[in-house]
């Protein structure tokens, strides 16, 4: 699935109550959610894992569309590699990646 039709699904499943509670509040939900992938990550359950990295993607989704950005135009800014260098593998200095 591309990124920018996830972003549509997510919108027509989820963003009138998305909306209703607002930007602040959703941030809060990613941010718990990716405490939940943390614990995950911790598990010898691949499903677990699945499932907490879709539930983040989810909710980073929705809460790019409450702030009004668009997937596809955050995802191109990695289309050549390294945001920095553009090169791919990364030629910068560790440590100095994506800001």
């Amino acid at each position: 699935m591309e990124i920018g039709r996830f972003q549509e699904i997510i919108d027509e499943t989820y963003g009138e109550r998305d909306a209703e509670r607002g930007l602040e509040r959703t941030f809060m939900w990613l941010v718990e959610e990716v405490g939940e992938l943390a614990r995950a990550l911790r598990s010898s359950d691949h499903g677990r894992k699945v499932e907490e990295f879709s539930d983040v993607l989810a909710w980073l989704t929705t809460t790019a569309s409450l702030a009004g950005v668009d997937m596809d135009e955050a995802a191109r800014r990695f289309e050549h590699g390294c945001p920095k260098c553009d090169r791919t593998p990364c030629v910068c200095v560790r440590g100095e990646g994506p800001s």
